[in-house]
């Protein structure tokens, strides 16, 4: 018998199951080839106050692993406050913060830590001043948002984007966006995903 969900993690019930990408996600820079991929995503709870998850994504072709995250959502009790924790396979940790208002989810790099070989360009620092919380989401009418700034070495300055929303077929798509210091705020992953398993 699954366990029963804790009440404080109820506002982020929206994205729990099984996600499988249909079609495969699409990725294109102005400094990239165009390229394809499979994701895999489980969001996930025990019982306790906080959900677990996992993104896996896959070549479409030779099905060989890609980027892998995984980590815990957690909601501060009797608030919209969430904290996104996050490990990768590319040696790097993440704590984002921020909000989460009905079926939209709002939140901005707090930490970053990597490991001291991890693959360049190296995740250096994050700049929280420049991070726009959950007015940028609404603002945009958007209806889930993941929002974090990066600053990569070699780089300068890059902010990142990722937007999560449940369109009106049921799917949930995720759209990721950079903006480096020789390119403009530019679309670079983007992906639907159709449920699986609740």
């Amino acid at each position: 018998m699954p366990p029963k969900m804790n009440p404080v993690v109820e506002p982020l019930s929206w994205m729990l199951g099984t996600w499988l990408s249909d079609p495969p996600g699409a990725g294109t820079y102005p400094t990239l080839q165009p390229f394809q991929y499979l994701e895999e995503v489980h969001i996930s709870h025990v019982g306790q106050p906080m959900l677990n998850f996992s993104f896996n994504s896959f070549h479409p072709d030779t099905r060989k692993p890609m980027h892998r995250e995984c980590g815990f959502i957690r909601l501060k009790p009797d608030t919209n406050k969430v904290a996104f924790v996050s490990a990768q396979n590319t040696g790097v940790v993440e704590v984002e913060e921020g909000e989460v208002n009905g079926q939209e989810l709002c939140i901005a790099s707090h930490s970053i830590a990597r490991i001291s070989f991890a693959k360049e360009p190296h995740v250096e620092q994050v700049s929280p001043a420049r991070a726009l919380p959950a007015r940028v989401c609404r603002g945009r009418g958007v209806d889930g948002v993941l929002l974090f700034l990066l600053r990569l070495e070699r780089s300068g300055t890059i902010s990142i984007t990722r937007k999560f929303r449940l369109n009106s077929e049921g799917k949930l798509e995720q759209t990721v966006s950079m903006a480096t210091t020789t390119q403009p705020m530019t679309q670079h992953l983007h992906v639907t995903y159709k449920k699986v398993t609740p």
